[in-house]
């Protein structure tokens, strides 16, 4: 299990390589109490994913032959970013879901990007033979105590701003939720100060039905935001964390998500995928409804959108 002080010390590891990420304090819906958005859609690599990127590569010694990973496209754009930065040769596995928008960006970053599979458990399929067959290093985007370590370190960065720029502590935070990495890493930071909820796309509630059924299980997938949160089943890392410090699950439609992009681009000029805006569609929506008096945070968590399919 991954604890506070575990995240700590990944937090120290990788401060000099990642963005400190910006909060923006507003009021949603307009005239609501004001709530702080972390803007990791604004983190290197377009997405979160980057910090659990550098904390693998910082901690685990990759071979010559370098390393690999399967990705709906964000962690495999953060593996390739950290990876160049480092020096390391990376090997990066996508579904054919994956947005041309993240597609180039690995690929501009020098990894050899390999594309087959339907969606990302196809491509790990892939990835994990390409491991076995070379002993490349394999990153997991969300299963191993060193990427939700790494991810979690948002949490601590959230608290150490709000401190500074002399805010109130948060009583809640919203999360996206794909295959728990994120989640799992900021539930273990906070566990005890923050009430944590999960946000799904109703098409790929992989969270929600591991709570109801007690462990890990597959969904379907069915979501616009499926190239990002749409990992078939929840890890069994994430889960066991996730099981005693999430309080509930909140489910979105894509209407709502999408609602959630426009708002962000027209409120703020953010741009947001549709992952990235999956957590603010549960406030924005009236999915979650905020206590009186309540102090929401919102992770924006992923800004690698399509443009053209944006507009």
């Amino acid at each position: 299990m991954v604890n506070r002080h575990d995240i700590e010390t990944a937090y120290a590891r990788i401060a000099e390589h990642v963005r400190r990420t910006p909060l923006l304090e507003s009021a949603l819906p307009a005239g609501g109490a004001p709530i702080s958005l972390k803007l990791e859609s604004l983190q290197h690599s377009g997405s979160f994913k980057a910090r659990g990127a550098f904390h693998n590569l910082l901690t685990r010694r990759a071979p010559p032959v370098g390393c690999a990973t399967a990705s709906g496209g964000n962690h495999g754009a953060a593996v390739a970013y950290a990876a160049s930065r480092l020096g390391i040769p990376a090997k990066i596995f996508v579904p054919s879901i994956s947005s041309p928008a993240k597609i180039a960006k690995i690929r501009s970053y020098g990894a050899d990007i390999h594309i087959e599979g339907a969606d990302y458990f196809d491509a790990q399929a892939l990835c994990d033979a390409h491991v076995a067959a070379t002993g490349a290093l394999k990153i997991h985007p969300y299963d191993t105590p060193e990427t939700i370590a790494g991810q979690g370190a948002v949490a601590l960065e959230w608290e150490e701003d709000l401190a500074r720029l002399g805010l109130a502590r948060l009583d809640t935070v919203l999360v996206a939720v794909g295959g728990g990495g994120l989640i799992s890493g900021v539930a273990a930071a906070l566990a005890g100060r923050v009430r944590v909820i999960a946000v799904e796309p109703e098409g790929a509630a992989s969270m929600a039905a591991a709570f109801a059924a007690g462990r890990p299980v597959e969904a379907p997938i069915r979501s616009i935001a499926a190239d990002s949160l749409g990992a078939r089943q929840i890890g069994a890392l994430p889960f066991e964390i996730c099981r005693d410090r999430v309080e509930r699950v909140v489910l979105v439609d894509d209407d709502a998500i999408r609602a959630a992009q426009r708002r962000l681009w027209q409120d703020f000029n953010l741009v947001a995928e549709p992952g990235g805006a999956t957590a603010l569609a549960a406030l924005a929506s009236g999915a979650y409804i905020p206590a009186a008096g309540e102090r929401l945070g919102v992770l924006v968590c992923g800004g690698n959108a399509d443009l053209a399919a944006l507009s």
